[in-house]
């Protein structure tokens, strides 16, 4: 579905990813973890656009999109939620969700898919009214992910979708990651909370300086030691870069 063939690429001539290569499949969950300064925010950066590829290549169905802009991106069905907050505060829920179907030159799909996402999301549909700076932070990250789902995307990338959030909240969001991935959407989610976030995935990934250290089925992760490791301040050794 989606795969990055020895992307080297950064912020001007800073390089931060060191020739990253992975391949997820359609219809699921995978997790990209590893510690501060890994890349992993930076990946999705790369794939949608946002960053300048020195070299390497990123496939989408076997297409090269390597160097495509973002509007282009969203146009073959990839959709992006960056890190943190990022609704309009004083607009309403339902205007928050119309921006998520600016870029379309057929308004009145987007009506109609509105009225789908909102049967996703019935809260939305119960507080379409309010602003949504008065939604709780749950709710917030639910109109997020609602709006990216404007344009019927078949990937998501998601960026930390747990900062700020409270356990319970955490849950529901990965509550609403799975439902999507059961409808046949592909998840890419960047995740500090990794135990929670692997357990909820089909597959995870370890970036560390900007290189795939680990790809496999998130449930092997969990139980691999050298996780655990990584994330108590150690640093894996390069036998297991391979």
């Amino acid at each position: 579905m989606l795969e990055l063939k020895d992307i080297y690429g950064g912020y001007g001539k800073i390089t931060i990813l060191n020739g990253t290569s992975f391949e997820i499949p359609k219809a699921s969950i995978t997790t990209v973890i590893g510690p501060n300064g890994a890349g992993k925010s930076t990946v999705f950066k790369a794939i949608f656009g946002l960053l300048n590829i020195q070299s390497g290549q990123i496939l989408l169905d076997g297409r090269d999109v390597t160097r495509s802009t973002p509007r282009e991106m969203i146009s073959r069905g990839v959709t992006y939620v960056p890190q943190g907050r990022n609704v309009i505060p004083q607009l309403s829920v339902w205007h928050n969700l119309e921006m998520g179907g600016i870029t379309s030159d057929d308004q009145s799909k987007v009506r109609e898919r509105m009225e789908v996402v909102m049967d996703q999301f019935p809260m939305l549909r119960e507080f379409k009214d309010r602003k949504a700076i008065e939604l709780s932070g749950g709710q917030q990250k639910q109109l997020e992910v609602a709006r990216a789902l404007l344009l019927d995307p078949k990937l998501i990338l998601i960026d930390e979708p747990s900062i700020g959030l409270s356990p319970n909240l955490v849950q529901e969001v990965f509550i609403t990651l799975q439902r999507l991935r059961d409808n046949g959407v592909t998840v890419l989610m960047v995740e500090q909370n990794a135990k929670s976030a692997l357990a909820i995935s089909d597959y995870g990934l370890v970036l560390e300086l900007g290189q795939t250290r680990m790809f496999d089925k998130a449930d092997k992760l969990l139980k691999d030691p050298r996780v655990g490791r990584l994330f108590l301040g150690g640093h894996m050794e390069e036998e297991h870069a391979a």
